[in-house]
């Protein structure tokens, strides 16, 4: 028991501390929303907030990674909790002028961009190998909890308080966290806190670049799956842009029915999370991403055919049922397969092209609606994502190329 404890005491903090920063920002998230909406009434005001944060990040990550690679990853991630926290409470004290919100929200959502590869970096250096699947497992418990625990916590208190305080909830969560990782270990104890940064200049990006791009043509095999897992991510997204619409316009859903289907969604999030987490030693890295992706888009599929309430709910069902076994496998290969040296400029990098691919696809997909009907639109994002999944279930079974999804060292 004593040898459990101490192989799980810093992943279990590190969990902790996650699942906090997670039922804040699904609290901060609703919130956010409410107030806009009530200040404006307008569903575009609304809309912006959604396309801020990838606007963010290709503010940011094109120099994010280089950072993040060159420094103390534990004191970083403190940094940027404390100037999240304190960038959403002044939000919360400036919600008469919608441009200072928009300008608070921007600034809010590039710390988080550097945040997360940051995070990354920290719990692969971290996390030994052989223990990373099980601790990405409870990690995507912990995020199934709180998209159920967070709009629930968000509720209950726009009903006693009013939605600036669910704000200030979440800034008091991440000031806990960047307490709660004060207590984890210095996993960079070579590197000084008083460490000098080189200095971000062009040609230390173009230099960082060359290195992305170098580890890509060598190891290509890890990289094609790491586009194509990330192509669907974008998918996702922009079939997620128009699912109130669809569900209201195809499947004639009242805002509870809709409500309601969004619950199940979750519910399948859980229940896939839990089994997840109990079966994970007999789950392979192969079978997660690639049944766990191919499943997801015929969940999008069953959702995208869908006429009626109870077919989208078998659909949205399995799409969340099955999306906690592929983020499980896709985070765990990423984390193996991808050295902690270079593992900031490679997220962000790619996190870069991603945030462009959703900001390009879900304007694609809202002008495609103008000119087809909205079915139309969501069964095509359906199909795109069937075969980006069937294409990577064929890569990923390859026997020659076993030894890039093992779990040991």
């Amino acid at each position: 028991m004593r040898k459990v404890v101490e192989y799980w005491r810093y992943p279990a903090i590190l969990l902790v501390r996650i699942g906090i920063a997670s039922i804040g920002s699904w609290i901060y998230f609703l919130a956010l929303n409410v107030i806009v909406f009530n200040m404006t009434g307008s569903p575009l005001a609304v809309a912006i907030l959604y396309i801020i944060k990838p606007l963010a990040t290709l503010f940011t990550n094109l120099w994010g990674g280089s950072v993040i690679d060159r420094v103390n990853k534990k004191h970083l991630m403190i940094i940027l909790d404390i100037i999240q926290a304190t960038l959403i409470a002044c939000l919360a004290m400036s919600i008469h002028a919608l441009w200072v919100i928009y300008l608070l929200v921007f600034l809010i959502n590039i710390a988080t961009s550097i945040f997360e590869p940051t995070s990354v970096s920290y719990v692969t250096r971290l996390i030994p190998r052989e223990q990373r699947q099980r601790f990405n497992s409870l990690r995507s418990l912990l995020d199934s909890g709180a998209f159920l625990l967070g709009p629930a916590i968000g509720a209950l208190l726009f009903l006693v308080e009013s939605p600036l305080y669910a704000i200030m909830m979440n800034a008091f969560a991440l000031y806990l966290s960047a307490f709660i990782t004060l207590f984890m270990p210095n996993v960079e104890k070579h590197i000084s806190p008083n460490a000098t940064t080189p200095r971000l200049t062009l040609n230390l990006i173009k230099e960082d670049l060359k290195v992305v791009i170098q580890f890509s043509r060598r190891f290509a095999y890890v990289m094609i799956i790491y586009f194509l897992f990330s192509v669907f991510i974008v998918m996702q997204t922009a079939v997620d842009s128009l699912e109130v619409s669809f569900a209201k316009e195809v499947i004639s859903l009242s805002d509870s029915d809709y409500l309601i289907l969004v619950s199940i969604a979750g519910l399948g999030i859980l229940i896939g999370s839990f089994i997840n987490a109990i079966f994970t030693k007999k789950l392979t890295i192969v079978f997660l991403i690639s049944m766990g992706s191919l499943m997801v888009s015929i969940g999008y599929l069953i959702f995208a055919f869908s006429s009626q309430f109870m077919m989208a709910s078998v659909g949205v069902f399995l799409l969340g049922f099955s999306l906690a076994f592929a983020n499980t496998g896709f985070y765990t290969f990423y984390q193996n397969n991808i050295p902690v040296e270079v593992i900031g400029r490679i997220g962000s990098i790619y996190g870069f092209l991603e945030a462009l691919l959703v900001i390009i696809a879900t304007s694609l997909f809202a002008a495609l609606t103008m000119i087809f009907p909205i079915k139309f639109v969501v069964v095509l994002g359906a199909i795109i994502m069937f075969v980006l999944t069937s294409i990577l279930l064929l890569i990923t079974l390859q026997p020659t190329k076993r030894h890039y999804f093992s779990t040991s060292a």
